[in-house]
């Protein structure tokens, strides 16, 4: 396992990060406390999870769930010390959490509050902001975007009441540093100047959808992570599952997370379906597990900072898991670009 450098500051996380969101729903505590101690086995020491969480599915019932069996982890193995735990507010949205309010410095400080005593812990390494409350362009709404509707004061205004609030979080010890979520390049660059210029916390991480089949990152965003140390934190590098091939030929296993989201929150299609079998082709001509060659990929570009590795079984992290030591040669990552221009842009 690989460690790199959290933005600007002085952590080293490593390459592959654990992911929670099924922890509660999909997994109970037993599994979820299984999956931590396997992969902190393999040398992972970043752990990533939200308030919204579990989200597979999303309920008020559930809500939370996630970060309590994290908490309840930390307080049984007493290993807080060997884990770095980033989490996040939730943004604009679902009525039962902080009534569906949009983020703002006062919602920030009710939010950690309650994430501390989940996670039953002092402090939180890295916090981020889940989604931006302007409109976004994540989660298959590219197709719709149009950022003429927004207002630069109105972004200034949010932006420092934001950081201030998590510059006072710091100042008392609750949180270490701050990352964004599902943000854009010009997004990121405006947390980026404001910071700089009245002195408060700087963004040191963006977690933003990244796979095969999702590389809005490589452009901008790749230009802006290189030259401001503002690293990728990937959800998502096996495309909910599809990039294993478990869906192949409209195959829905029992207990996946298509059998709960058919549609997989918008990836799943024709386009897609053609893109995953050609990447599942190339894994096996080079006699690798396909989940392997997707997560190999991701870990080899340049900005990325850790992949976030989910599972629902042990076996299949075990599968993610060994990824880590893979190096794509070459050829292999030829033969992925050729794949790219077939398939530019799948979902």
């Amino acid at each position: 396992m690989q460690y790199r450098p959290l933005g600007t500051t002085s952590l080293s996380v490593s390459q592959q990060c654990l992911g929670t969101m099924t922890w509660g729903t999909q997994n109970n505590a037993s599994d979820a406390f299984g999956q931590i101690d396997c992969a902190l086995a393999a040398g992972i020491n970043f752990i990533d999870t939200a308030e919204m969480y579990p989200v597979t599915p999303m309920s008020a019932d559930t809500q939370g769930r996630t970060e309590e069996i994290l908490g309840e982890w930390i307080k049984k193995s007493g290993q807080r010390n060997k884990i770095i735990v980033a989490t996040k507010v939730t943004g604009k949205g679902p009525k039962w959490i902080h009534e569906g309010k949009p983020i703002s410095g006062k919602k920030i400080k009710t939010a950690v509050e309650s994430s501390l005593k989940r996670l039953q812990t002092d402090y939180i390494d890295l916090y981020q902001l889940h989604w931006p409350n302007r409109q976004s362009y994540h989660f298959r709404q590219l197709w719709d975007y149009d950022p003429s509707v927004q207002t630069h004061e109105h972004m200034k205004q949010y932006v420092l009441d934001v950081l201030r609030a998590l510059d006072d979080l710091i100042g008392e010890g609750k949180i270490r540093h701050i990352g964004l979520s599902n943000e854009s390049t010009w997004g990121t660059a405006k947390f980026l100047s404001i910071a700089e210029k009245e002195n408060l916390p700087r963004v040191v991480s963006v977690q933003n959808e990244y796979n095969l089949l999702c590389r809005l990152f490589d452009l901008d965003f790749a230009e802006l992570s290189h030259n401001e140390s503002v690293g990728l934190l990937a959800f998502s590098p096996l495309a909910a599952g599809i990039l294993t091939g478990k869906y192949n030929n409209n195959t829905i296993p029992d207990g996946s997370r298509r059998s709960i989201q058919p549609e997989l929150g918008g990836r799943y299609n024709e386009g897609v379906i053609a893109a995953s079998n050609a990447y599942c082709k190339l894994a096996r001509q080079f006699d690798m597990d396909p989940a392997v060659l997707a997560l190999a990929f991701c870990q080899s570009r340049p900005f990325m900072t850790s992949a976030i590795i989910g599972a629902t079984t042990l076996q299949q992290l075990k599968v993610n898991l060994s990824a880590a030591d893979v190096v794509l040669t070459e050829e292999q990552l030829q033969e992925i670009a050729k794949l790219r221009r077939l398939y530019p842009m799948p979902m």
